[in-house]
């Protein structure tokens, strides 16, 4: 088992008790006799998370030293991981990324089109200043992202800092398990590999019970096209995959759907960060209510994923540091060009071989003509994106928003613009207002 100090930056979150449990629950005795330092700006939620991942250890067996501080430099000290997963601005922040955009007709929503744009502004501001502490303190370190957008984030770093790093998302692994939701197939059946981008991906190997699944999905879609039961994303999901013959993340419905979804985005009285924040104060309350026990549960219906949040980082942790020698779905380089037809140094999504001696992308095969373009689109904003907000301007940003795909007019990039930039200028640095 591996010994590690873990810096969690975002530990004070509402996610941060869900890690926690994951942390402790699924990987803890391969960690027996680790550190893991949280790191966040309200001192007060720290020692909530902190006194729930201590029970919650102690309760298992556990053998972790938990600590809480705010100050990032010093928890950075000896570390040989940080976990990186904030939000800055808040949700707040997140709400106006959702709703200015709509004011113009344009998708709001917290990793695509311009709010995932301006996510990626402010979050990789920040990381900048952390990769240079790590440079500093910590430069053999690992920083596990999971800090939104995952795709551009990572892009920025792997081409700006010498730290090693690795985004992760769920999504490729979920994405599958909710189509065979979708077209009422048995998941344990369901298989796939997901490649392309974060939140931009598709199925390249399919099958159901080892046969090919595609035919399962085209069935299950003529059978549920009229289904009173199936959802309106479950619909559009099984209509793309069905059409496209691949399994689609989820948010390719903001493109594919793109008009529908604007005016149903309108005419919700809320936005989804709106709505996060009207059901936090519940999470807040459930998280002091088990931090009294001695053995907290977490409650998925009242706290961020229960035990199941950030799992996969978790899981990465393990195969690298207890050098396990295992495949899951990263994000990282395109090294020797494992994604074909995808630039090597563009971060994508992709399998990779995860052990102590770091992570190797395990070659795939070729995205289908008919889902490429869209795909290659989305990935040259995303070097774009990376590349304003690291070091840009304001002319690198507009440039890098007129490119997105949900954009794509140089006066609505430049209304976007300002807009957001106005609305989140505390946040943002001096160089992007010009």
């Amino acid at each position: 088992m591996a010994r590690i100090k873990l810096a969690y930056i975002g530990g004070g979150s509402t996610r941060g008790a869900g890690t926690m449990a994951s942390l402790i629950h699924n990987n803890g005795a391969e960690f027996d006799g680790s550190e893991v330092v949280l790191v966040d700006l309200d001192p007060d939620r720290l020692a909530l998370i902190r006194t729930l991942a201590e029970k919650m250890a102690r309760a298992r067996g556990v053998d972790l030293t938990v600590r809480a501080t705010t100050d990032r430099r010093a928890a950075l000290q000896d570390c040989d991981a940080v976990l990186s997963s904030f939000r800055p601005g808040g949700f707040s922040a997140r709400a106006k990324d959702e709703r200015i955009p709509l004011n113009h007709g344009v998708i709001g929503q917290e990793t695509q089109g311009p709010g995932g744009f301006f996510m990626a502004l402010r979050a990789i501001s920040v990381l900048k200043g952390i990769c240079a502490d790590m440079e500093e303190i910590c430069p053999d370190a690992w920083l596990f992202n999971y800090t939104n957008p995952v795709n551009l984030v990572a892009e920025a770093v792997t081409h700006h800092s010498s730290i090693k790093c690795v985004s992760l998302c769920e999504g490729p692994i979920y994405f599958v398990d909710k189509m065979a939701g979708y077209a009422q197939l048995d998941p344990e059946k369901l298989s796939a590999v997901m490649v392309g981008l974060n939140h931009g991906c598709w199925s390249v190997e399919h099958t159901y019970d080892g046969e090919d699944a595609i035919p399962h999905i085209e069935a299950a879609w003529e059978r549920r096209r009229e289904d009173p039961e199936l959802s309106t994303m479950g619909r559009r999901i099984l209509h793309l995959g069905a059409t496209m013959g691949s399994i689609p993340a989820e948010y390719f419905m903001y493109y594919y759907f793109r008009d529908e979804i604007v005016g149903e985005l309108a005419a919700k009285p809320t936005t989804r960060a709106e709505d996060i924040m009207g059901w936090a104060p519940d999470y807040w309350r459930h998280y002091e209510e088990q931090a009294e026990t001695d053995d907290p549960h977490l409650d998925p219906g009242r706290s961020r994923g229960g035990i199941q949040e950030l799992e996969l980082a978790v899981d990465v942790m393990d195969a690298i540091f207890n050098d396990k020698d295992e495949v899951h779905p990263v994000n990282v380089p395109n090294a020797g060009g494992a994604l074909p037809g995808f630039p090597d140094d563009l971060v994508v999504e992709i399998q990779g071989r995860c052990n102590r001696a770091g992570i190797e992308p395990v070659p795939a095969k070729p995205l289908a003509r008919h889902v490429r373009g869209l795909v290659h689109m989305l990935g040259e904003y995303q070097a774009m994106a990376a590349e304003a907000a690291w070091s840009g301007g304001r002319r690198e940003a507009v440039r890098a928003l007129a490119a997105n795909p949900l954009v794509m007019r140089l006066d609505l990039a430049e209304e976007l613009y300002d807009e957001l930039f106005a609305a989140h200028r505390e946040l943002l640095p001096d160089r992007l207002a010009a």
